[in-house]
């Protein structure tokens, strides 16, 4: 391989080869970043509703237990 690219000018092997690159591999390099950016986006929903739950539930069982007329 290194043989090949040896003769060959500058702007071939550092802008014409990554530029076929992202032509044929673009789609696929595009869906695994929506895939993974949309995966972070569901973890953080859910990290905070989760943290809201939880902040429910203290704020609502300190409350019910402070009341003492029960």
């Amino acid at each position: 391989m290194r043989e090949i690219f040896t003769g060959l000018p500058w702007w071939v092997k550092w802008i014409a080869v990554p530029v076929i690159a992202l032509v044929v591999f673009g789609g696929l390099i595009a869906h695994v970043l929506t895939f993974v950016i949309g995966l972070l986006f569901k973890v953080l929903v859910f990290v905070a509703l989760v943290g809201g739950l939880i902040y429910v539930v203290r704020k609502f069982t300190s409350s019910s237990s402070s009341r003492s007329d029960w």
